[in-house]
């Protein structure tokens, strides 16, 4: 990213994230954009993840004394992060730029967060292992052989990953309308660097529709149910996060069963078109499980603002996904670590602003419902 985009992150009037994104689409073929941008559906609840931070407004406390600000924060047992933001799971980063998941990873280590490594990724767990200079996290999806699954597991723990996140929100793939419009598909010669040396199913070449729709059935497990998270927690040592609760009711089956944490998350509205958004649904959550394991959230953060109101909702941790394919996309590593940076700055002016000198500091009397202001 050159030096005048740069700077057209950092200043203007809170619109950097939708001139990033058009840059991006500029550069990215068709299919990929839509692939990378698209949501289930209508893309109703696509949209309604964004909204949802505009429904809610920040009200700020004075004379709190935020002359000194810490924004780091200690997440699953004691692993530090210099921020409440984290680099979201997402395949195929190879299709943004050919640094692929490696810039992706080696950004997030700049910033001195977390990176989270797809199953699905085009670049293996062992390579990014040996560039990540952060906290690496492995995303995994369950596969129908069980066998595959383990050895998947183990080679997360060999590479030096320090927590499973476990996606239990896709037991078949949501309908994804650009998909299918463009029948999607990864170029040939682009590997899934973590499904090679398994007994699986290599991708589909010829199927009508999208190629990752066809993989989805071919490969993974639909029938993951509560009892199969005893079996997951005895393959590794490693810190177990459930990614994809909505609900009171499966936060707290989440605890009941042993998860270290939860992921608020409704898979980048890529599954369920008409599920609620991420933000509204973080209240209920947090209520449900209390101090009982810790809650993250993703979906539709677009600036530090942001940040900010998921945090006083009750999320210790903020995953990040768009912006950082944006920025990889019209950069490669240099503007994911701009994405990441600017979240980063923002969030501190905002913390500060809002009378807060640390994430932990935030609490619910800091937000409001927009339709909840009473009029002066």
């Amino acid at each position: 990213m050159g030096n005048a985009q740069t700077a057209a992150l950092r200043v203007g009037e809170g619109a950097w994230y939708a001139r990033l994104e058009a840059a991006a689409r500029e550069r990215l073929p068709k299919m990929v954009y839509d692939y990378f941008a698209g949501g289930a559906g209508d893309e109703s609840t696509l949209a309604d993840n964004c909204a949802a931070f505009g429904r809610l407004a920040i009200r700020p406390r004075v004379l709190c004394d935020v002359a000194r600000r810490d924004l780091a924060v200690s997440v699953l047992g004691g692993q530090r992060l210099e921020m409440p933001i984290a680099v979201a799971p997402m395949a195929y980063h190879r299709l943004a730029h050919p640094d692929g998941e490696r810039a992706s990873a080696r950004a997030a280590g700049e910033l001195g967060t977390a990176f989270v490594l797809s199953t699905l990724a085009t670049t293996s767990l062992e390579e990014i292992a040996g560039v990540s200079r952060g906290p690496l996290w492995f995303q995994l999806y369950v596969f129908q052989d069980r066998g595959a699954t383990r050895a998947l597991v183990e080679r997360a723990v060999a590479a030096g990953a320090s927590a499973l996140l476990v996606t239990v929100d896709a037991p078949i793939l949501g309908r994804r309308p650009r998909d299918e419009r463009n029948r999607f598909a990864l170029p040939d010669g682009m590997r899934l660097g973590n499904l090679e040396g398994l007994a699986v199913a290599g991708l589909p070449k010829r199927v009508e529709g999208s190629q990752l729709a066809a993989h989805f059935r071919l490969l993974f497990d639909a029938g993951l149910a509560w009892d199969d998270l005893a079996w997951l927690r005895s393959l590794s040592p490693l810190p177990l996060v459930l990614k994809g609760i909505l609900t009171a009711e499966d936060a707290r089956l989440a605890a009941e069963h042993g998860a270290d944490a939860i992921v608020v998350s409704n898979h980048g509205a890529r599954q369920l078109d008409g599920a609620i958004a991420t933000l509204d649904a973080l209240p209920e959550v947090t209520d449900a499980v209390g101090n009982d394991l810790e809650v993250w959230v993703d979906g539709g953060v677009r600036s530090g603002s942001d940040v900010v109101k998921a945090l006083a909702l009750g999320a210790r941790l903020v995953l990040v996904g768009r912006p950082v394919l944006w920025g990889l996309a019209t950069g490669g590593e240099s503007g994911v670590v701009e994405v990441l940076s600017t979240l980063r700055d923002e969030l501190d002016l905002a913390l500060a602003l809002a009378g807060c000198a640390t994430p932990a500091a935030l609490t619910r009397a800091h937000v409001v419902r927009r339709s909840d202001r009473r009029e002066t």
